[in-house]
């Protein structure tokens, strides 16, 4: 199943939850599923960008398809030709390869191909053009009724404001700061109004369910229970009994009292999250919030400088073959998302994995220490991509993307060996370059519940 009512997510510092892990390796390789489960938003029609032939012709210095290094070839086409030779065609391979406005490998670069879960490279860009880094996503609490001798008399609303990541944590400390203003009994119902998402169910009336079992303990699966131990020693188990039922409202009622707004972490660390597991779930709901995957298709393309015809788009996460990226366009993705961090004092390590150093997807796989990297899988789609460091060459932007049935695995030992080689062929590094390194002063950053009043 796609939406697994589980998450795992300290408030403090945050590990990422094994659930999500579970999510991104089920949902990442099926290829049946290709529509988002998000609500879209709407969207004002978009139109076709002009085609691109040189770098000249590109603002962001696009590199131009010609004229590839030489050695750097040889290796590609050897890499194809073995794939040729065990019945894949080269027409379903795509590779892409820069160093800085240096071109240095080219297969189809330019040919939109099935790109899986690189999509996400698409959905951050457009969430971070839209955003910003520090953005947060807020859930905002509120009440009808008065409060007396621990007991709402009324109504508990509950008013989504697109959060991707509010888990059984983010109830418990919401619980928690409902108890801290005497409340412990709600007379009335559990209203949910707006885009409230829980533990990745973008179902209103089912998240609403979910914030009533994790508002009282006394309602906890062993699920939830196991959760609150992961939290700081001492977090209460919240106790707030809701007597009515879960409903779903259009608007807020006339006379809801604000209580408690809940921020989400910012959008940098929420998107880090989301490509260290490549999780769908999350994938879609940022992308719905972005405006949907036309949207996204548009601005990514438009971020890059690259032709709209490049990318193509159906959905925000990669389910389903019909996301199809040029390697090109998903090496400007990065190159873009490189740019748009840099004021803030990050780089693309604060967004994807760094291999060696952050768990995730990528843990089994024998990609090069320190590489910063995003994967796509489907049942007939293999695609890696990101950044190589490497003494000789510098910062080496790769993309691989590997079509045909019944090899994921034969793809995915291949592009290791591939990097592999090519890592020791331009020196291997010791350290991440600058270019290529975590904000540390990023790590303290939380979700954060507060009372309005």
């Amino acid at each position: 199943m796609l939406w697994q009512p589980l998450a795992k997510i300290m408030l403090k510092s945050r590990s990422f939850p094994i659930a999500l892990l579970i999510l991104g390796l089920t949902a990442g390789c099926t290829a049946e599923a290709s529509k988002s489960t998000a609500p879209q938003a709407t969207a004002s029609p978009i139109s076709n960008q002009p085609a691109l032939s040189s770098a000249s012709q590109s603002p962001f210095g696009l590199v131009s398809p010609t004229t590839p290094d030489a050695a750097t070839t040889r290796t590609i086409q050897q890499y194809l030709k073995k794939l040729a030779n065990q019945g894949f065609s080269e027409r379903s391979q795509g590779v892409w390869m820069q160093s800085g406005t240096t071109l240095l490998a080219n297969h189809q670069g330019t040919t939109p191909l099935s790109a899986a879960s690189l999509t996400k490279v698409a959905t951050s860009l457009a969430a971070l053009q839209t955003f910003g880094v520090d953005h947060r996503f807020v859930t905002e609490i509120s009440s009808t009724g008065t409060i007396e001798n621990g007991i709402l008399k009324g109504d508990l609303i509950v008013q989504g404001g697109n959060d991707p990541l509010f888990v059984w944590e983010e109830a418990i400390a919401v619980g928690n700061l409902l108890n801290q203003l005497q409340i412990r009994q709600v007379t009335g119902n559990l209203i949910v109004v707006g885009r409230f998402y829980m533990n990745f169910d973008t179902d209103p009336k089912a998240s609403g369910e979910l914030l009533k079992q994790g508002l009282n303990a006394a309602l906890w699966s062993e699920e939830v229970k196991a959760q609150h131990l992961t939290l700081p020693a001492g977090t209460p188990r919240p106790q707030v009994t809701i007597a009515g039922d879960v409903k779903v409202a259009n608007a807020l009622p006339a006379n809801a009292k604000p209580l408690l707004r809940h921020q989400s972490l910012p959008l940098a660390e929420l998107l880090k999250k989301m490509n260290r597991y490549s999780n769908n779930a999350m994938a879609e709901i940022i992308a719905s919030t972005v405006g949907g995957a036309k949207i996204v298709s548009f601005k990514a393309a438009q971020a890059a400088g690259v032709p709209q015809s490049e990318v193509l788009l159906v959905n925000g996460s990669g389910l389903g073959t019909e996301n199809r990226l040029s390697p090109r366009a998903v090496c400007a993705m990065f190159l873009a998302i490189e740019r748009s961090l840099e004021p803030f004092k990050l780089t693309v390590a604060d967004i994807f994995t760094v291999v060696g150093q952050d768990s995730g997807v990528l843990d089994a796989r024998k990609i090069p220490a320190l590489a910063v990297t995003k994967s796509g899988s489907l049942d007939a789609v293999s695609a890696l991509a990101g950044a190589l460091p490497t003494s000789q060459k510098g910062v080496v932007w790769f993309v691989v993307i590997n079509g045909g049935n019944n090899n994921l695995e034969g793809f995915r030992s291949d592009q290791e060996a591939l990097l592999r080689g090519l890592s020791s062929q331009w020196g291997a590094v010791q350290t991440s370059p600058a270019a290529l390194s975590i904000n540390s002063e990023r790590s303290s950053k939380a979700p954060v519940s507060e009372r309005v009043n």
